[in-house]
């Protein structure tokens, strides 16, 4: 101590402790839960309904390696057509899909973790398919009757890498508040996002995203005791949370962007088609950099979980860090059954490969997505 520095009680607690000091607990991911909106098309379905005739478009639909998607289309106007709906109605439509698949994810996620709603100290809910103020977690905690002293967080627009930037706060703090529990909620209603027209810019969107929500429940293990939550015994040895790396690929920041449409009078999503080559090029170095904090390499991953970006984008990926197939079927199998999910698709990934019952403890995997910016986010998980 320096002469004229105050002396806090913390410092004093250090000072005066003959213990050493704790290294924090790593969270761990404690329950899942997911949830779409009503009504499934096939690809050949959703062609039908919306009227489209150009073989170029019908192409692009029908080789996505998308088989099914959760959608809720446009209502019919007065010809019996699928109208494009104005600006207003689609947030209207964002709220009201958000709410209800956001609500019925979460309620699957603390039933997997043996949680009550009364258990949770902070939500943290991301979503990029809509806006509203106040955000989506306060509307939740009002809904659902959360407690009103619950912390809350909305990570709004960052695109379909959100759900990693939104985890690694989430984690952080679990981290810094032990045997609290913690649920981050990514909900994205890509229906109330959708610009019907005749282009391809719109044509590669349109056939590409799907409805759905995720949850999952984090804790960093306490002393138990008054205030603290204990998770279920079928998930006591859920992953621990161990490191995130980011990689921003600045050169690309208006490759995938979702801004105001003139013509159209309303938000539009953009997809550059240089995208999967981007992602690829600069996947490696992201994961590698991931895996040499923990003295790892790639081929001490058991499990890959990887954003179900496109067909493009997953082969990119698969090609630049050496997978297999089998590595992405989880991708590839979330891809074919419900199409690019945004935020949180790598979660559905996530509850497949838990389904599967293959993880044994000791392993390593990565979590991986890929979004606006663009940006790859990476973590790593172990049992």
């Amino acid at each position: 101590m320096t002469p004229g520095t105050e002396l806090l009680p913390s410092d004093w607690a250090q000072l005066t402790s003959s213990e050493p000091p704790r290294t924090p607990v790593p969270a761990r991911l404690a329950g899942i839960g997911t949830a779409n909106t009503g009504e499934s098309y096939s690809q050949q379905q959703l062609i039908d309904h919306l009227g489209i005739t150009d073989p170029k478009i019908r192409s692009i639909f029908l080789n996505s390696a998308i088989e099914r998607r959760y959608l809720t289309i446009p209502p019919r106007n007065e010809q019996g057509e699928r109208r494009s709906e104005p600006q207003g109605e689609l947030l209207a439509k964002h709220k009201r899909l958000a709410l209800d698949m956001g609500a019925r994810a979460l309620r699957r996620c603390l039933a997997d973790a043996g949680a009550l709603l009364s258990d949770i100290d902070y939500l943290c809910v991301v979503t990029t398919t809509g806006f509203l103020t106040p955000g989506l977690s306060a509307l939740l905690i009002k809904d659902l009757g959360i407690d009103r002293s619950c912390h809350r967080v909305d990570v709004v627009g960052m695109g379909c890498n959100a759900g990693l930037n939104a985890l690694n706060a989430t984690s952080s703090w679990a981290v810094a508040n032990p045997g609290r529990l913690a649920v981050m909620v990514c909900v994205e209603a890509c229906s109330a996002a959708y610009t019907f027209d005749s282009t391809m810019r719109t044509a590669v969107v349109n056939s590409l995203f799907g409805d759905g929500s995720a949850a999952v429940a984090l804790i960093a293990d306490g002393n138990g005791g008054p205030g603290h939550f204990a998770a279920s015994p079928s998930r006591a040895a859920g992953p621990k949370l161990l490191g995130f790396s980011s990689h921003l690929i600045t050169e690309a920041v208006d490759a995938m962007r979702y801004d105001w449409d003139d013509d159209q009078n309303r938000f539009s999503f953009f997809l550059d088609p240089g995208v999967p080559y981007v992602v690829g090029a600069n996947a490696e170095q992201v994961v590698d950099r991931l895996l040499s904090r923990a003295g790892l390499r790639r081929s001490d991953i058991r499990h890959w979980l990887v954003h179900s970006g496109g067909k493009k984008v997953i082969d990119a990926v698969q090609v630049n860090l050496g997978l297999t197939r089998h590595e992405l079927r989880h991708t590839t199998g979330v891809l074919r059954d419900f199409g690019n999910l945004s935020s949180g698709s790598f979660l559905f990934s996530y509850e497949r490969l838990l389904e599967e019952e293959v993880v044994v403890p000791g392993d390593h995997g990565v979590l991986m997505t890929m979004g606006p910016g663009s940006t790859i986010e990476t973590a790593l998980i172990q049992w």
